[in-house]
């Protein structure tokens, strides 16, 4: 019943076109994973006691953005849609997550997180390794991870645990191998569905020591139970944080190329002389400025502390989000996305006010990335394009922002502004593509986050 409940769902999702294909893809790579053993995957995130997260806590001992430790990679956590595989957990199996990094460092420290499970998150063991081929790993480079001194620990509902400090010299620019060994049932995972990533979920048993790849028999495209990467000293002197929505996550980049636009960022950055600034990519596809959906995260303003604020490190943000709460709008109410409502203009603007009067509060620079054109998506309506234009006006504007990244001048169609650039279009008209996602981190001024 469940699952026939959520076939009908996607197909609803599926003739929205681009963020219906958004969230039908995310739950697929959900779906997909079924291992071959009796019990299914779950999936993993972080959280620091951010709203949206019930009882979330900070992990103990956590970095200040002082103490040299900088967010390398980042997956900003969800929870798993009902009737999914990831809301059935794991059971006596291990998960095996490939991470790309940002910065490099010496040392390396994971957040590994229950934000969104119900009852207590037994782990048995966790390590993490240069990733090789497939699933396998870098003989050699295997590396144990441990919380308190224990390679085993329990993570309490609604919480995250950063682990001790491991002595790994990790690269900027690499794949991670990052393995979390579940010995018992999980129950609804915490997870970030869209990780454009292919990752693994072994056979029964504990094989997060397995430098090869026989036992992961099972490839899915979301993360699990690790939300944070972070190292230390690095050459990185802070952290900007992408926060977005489906294009921030990199939605219809191609899969395991790490082409998304922060990626591309991370790569610009890492070219500069000196000191830098690692990335942390917190976009979750079908994301909202005002609106919680079960399929897409719970909305900007309730997970900003957690995915933005609290990041080790954090020093520049860059918001690109809003064009979802115009494009439901237009959206029939169904339970994937409800609550639909008529979000205005002027009501997404206020959302971002709060944005950047909180990270103001921190000291830190905010600044604003206009909507990109959507005309021709699945979702887009007349009404929605005036809304976007008004935005994108007050971004320009305002002075609200520390600074403007004009994204819908540069992404538009010259001989159709409204209308993505075809040589940038993923085909959905609303989603660039990998060499689109390249020029909008070409876009971004390198000055404007390292000045000052």
């Amino acid at each position: 019943m469940i699952a026939s409940s959520w076939a009908r769902r996607r197909k609803v999702l599926t003739r929205l076109g681009l963020l219906g294909a958004a969230v039908a893809l995310a739950v697929a790579a959900t779906a997909a994973v079924t291992a071959s053993s009796a019990a299914v995957p779950a999936s993993g995130t972080s959280g620091s006691g951010a709203p949206g997260a019930p009882g979330a806590r900070s992990a103990p001992g956590a970095p200040s953005a002082r103490s040299g430790w900088v967010t390398s990679w980042a997956a900003s956590p969800q929870v798993p849609v009902p009737g999914t595989p990831a809301a059935a957990g794991f059971d006596n199996q291990t998960v095996r997550n490939i991470v790309f990094t940002s910065a490099g460092g010496a040392l390396i420290r994971l957040v590994l997180t229950n934000v969104f499970g119900a009852t207590p998150l037994r782990i048995g063991d966790v390590t993490v390794a240069v990733a090789g081929s497939g699933a396998a790993v870098v003989p050699g480079t295997i590396h144990q991870v441990t919380v308190g001194g224990s390679t085993s620990f329990q993570i309490p509902p609604g919480a995250q645990v950063l682990s001790d400090p491991v002595a790994m010299r990790v690269a900027p620019l690499q794949d991670l191998a990052v393995s979390v060994y579940l010995p018992g049932q999980t129950g609804a995972a915490t997870i970030h569905s869209d990780a454009q990533q292919v990752n693994w979920v072994s056979q029964t048993g504990d094989h997060a020591a397995d430098a090869g790849a026989d036992a992961f028999t099972t490839q899915t495209q979301s993360w699990y139970y690790v939300s944070d990467v972070i190292v230390a000293p690095s050459r990185a002197s802070g952290t900007v944080v992408a926060f977005g929505d489906s294009i921030t996550d990199g939605f219809r980049s191609t899969v395991g190329a790490n082409a998304r636009w922060p990626n591309d960022l991370a790569r610009r950055l890492n070219a500069t002389r000196g000191r830098t600034l690692s990335v942390a990519d917190e976009g979750i596809s079908g994301n909202r400025v005002l609106n919680d959906a079960l399929c897409c995260g719970v909305n900007a303003e309730a997970r900003f502390q957690r995915d933005a604020l609290d990041q080790p490190g954090v020093r520049d943000i860059i918001v690109l989000e809003g064009i979802n709460d115009f494009g439901f709008s237009a959206v029939p109410p169904n339970p994937v996305i409800d609550p639909v409502t008529d979000v205005s203009a002027a009501q997404v603007i206020v959302g971002y006010e709060q944005l950047i009067a909180q990270a103001h509060a921190r000291g830190l620079k905010i600044f604003g990335g206009t909507l990109l054109p959507f005309k021709g998506a699945g979702y887009y309506t007349a009404a929605g394009e005036a809304k976007r234009e008004a935005v994108n006006a007050w971004i320009r504007t305002s002075g609200a922002f520390d600074g403007v990244i004009d994204f819908d001048k540069l992404m538009g169609d010259p001989a159709d502004p409204l209308t993505l650039n075809p040589a940038w279009d993923s085909g959905d008209h609303l989603h660039p593509n990998d060499a689109g996602y390249q020029a909008m981190a070409d876009s971004i001024s390198l000055d404007m986050l390292l000045g000052g």
